[in-house]
């Protein structure tokens, strides 16, 4: 792979170089040893003294003789023709299933086994370079994506909006789940005897403009228990300055359409996002992402209490020291209106 890297890196570097016009051995260089050759120099002594092999130096003499200066010039190293290429009728077919199906590489040899045709993958995916329909937005042509474009927001300060979702993850069996013991082994079965986990459930609120999260391991997703989650998330914002909440945006669960949740709202808009769209609360559901990428399956947990006491430690270093891409490389905390007085809040 690494060698793989580095070849494509040192073609693209050949496509950018550019050499002199007067350097040895260009057009330039060529024609000046093709006219020592034309004053009675012999080819041999011309080309040794260029450093170049006598029969290099015979091709571009034969060159320079019948095409003038335009034959020294370089040409395409493709040969003259490639038996070995695929037939352009084959070719036509990939391109047809490509286009109709969506498919890629690994599925269109599939399929063209179907029409009695065996290619492998790695030349499937050649045909749809050479056809300009490797990468799906290559196939538009409609004039509209295939995917919608993604469409960034960001609210102007603190508090104007704050996403608030719930991760539904399993909890750890005491003793530890299959991450310890593996999958089907004596140990795994054992871990299970008489244990029933059952889910545990991450609220979660995170400023739009600031992306300061504040989150917590539930035991259910009921409206109340929602409610509760959103006072405690108020009091947390209050203290980085964040003491106004206008918008919050939730998906429509039944936790955030209970009447418990919207009383703790109070004046705050709540908005909806549309069915089936998790993009447009995709703060945090990218939040989530990273939550349990680094926090709930970042090791192998004893038990679900030993995983839990690690939340606040990655709520803390999220918001005070792990560098956000959307920050320019700072935490969110520096974004929050009490910033000034941040070193009494990161303890």
């Amino acid at each position: 792979m690494v060698r793989c890297e580095a070849t494509k890196q040192t073609r693209r570097t050949r496509r950018t170089l550019v050499a002199h016009r007067n350097a040895p051995l260009t057009p330039e260089g060529r024609r000046r040893l093709c006219q020592r050759v034309d004053a009675g120099r012999p080819i041999c002594h011309v080309a040794a003294e260029a450093g170049v092999a006598r029969q290099t130096l015979a091709k571009w003499h034969a060159r320079w003789k019948a095409d003038g200066p335009a034959g020294l010039q370089d040409r395409s190293s493709r040969p003259v023709s490639s038996p070995g290429q695929v037939d352009a009728q084959v070719e036509d077919v990939v391109e047809y299933l490509r286009r109709h199906l969506k498919l890629g590489p690994v599925m269109l040899a599939a399929e063209l086994r179907e029409f009695g045709i065996t290619l492998a993958p790695s030349t499937i995916h050649r045909v749809l370079v050479r056809r300009g329909i490797s990468r799906l937005r290559d196939l538009d042509v409609t004039g509209h994506q295939l995917r919608e474009p993604v469409r960034r927001y960001e609210w102007a300060a603190p508090g104007d909006l704050i996403h608030v979702d719930v991760k539904k993850i399993g909890r750890i069996p005491d003793g530890g789940g299959w991450r310890i013991h593996g999958r089907g082994n004596d140990a795994h079965r054992a871990s299970q005897r008489g244990q029933r986990p059952g889910y545990a459930f991450l609220h979660t609120a995170i400023d739009d403009r600031s992306r300061l999260a504040y989150t917590e391991e539930l035991a259910d997703e009921k409206s109340v228990t929602a409610a509760g989650f959103w006072a405690r998330a108020v009091e947390f914002f209050a203290a980085h300055g964040i003491e106004r909440i206008h918008r919050v945006l939730t998906d429509n669960g039944s936790c955030y359409r209970g009447k418990d949740f919207n009383t703790a709202l109070g004046a705050t808009v709540h908005k909806y996002t549309r069915p089936y769209r998790p993009q447009t609360n995709g703060k945090v559901e990218r939040y989530h992402r990273t939550l349990a990428r680094e926090w709930a399956y970042r090791q192998a947990w004893s038990c679900n209490d030993e995983r839990a006491a690690a939340l606040a430690g990655f709520v803390h270093r999220y918001n005070y020291h792990r560098p956000h891409t959307a920050l320019k490389g700072k935490p969110p905390a520096y974004r929050t209106p009490a910033v000034t007085n941040l070193s009494g809040l990161n303890r």
